[in-house]
């Protein structure tokens, strides 16, 4: 099984940041789409066409862990919590 590091590196995997709003534009992880935990459930069929694996993130690990249970709930199963933003590696972008 590959570590969330490895998965951030594929270009396939789609990075989410479950924060709110405000948490967001104080900083995010490059390329990742916000959308907060309370508007997981209404997205459903947007987490559905993601290019997978979906790796979700917020400030401690708690928010994206209870966002990855309801879309495995929801049958999507390439889906992983990957922590805390500030346990996510520092990476460039060009």
């Amino acid at each position: 099984m590959k570590t969330i590091n490895e998965m951030l590196a594929d270009p396939q995997a789609t990075v989410v940041d479950v924060r709110s709003e405000m948490e967001y534009a104080m900083g995010h992880y490059p390329g990742a789409l916000l959308i907060p935990l309370d508007q997981v459930q209404a997205r459903m069929e947007e987490f559905r066409s993601m290019s997978q694996p979906i790796l979700l993130y917020c400030r401690s690990g708690n928010r994206s862990g209870i966002a990855q249970l309801m879309l495995q709930h929801a049958g999507i199963t390439e889906v992983y919590n990957a922590g805390a933003l500030t346990s996510l590696p520092n990476i460039t972008t060009n």
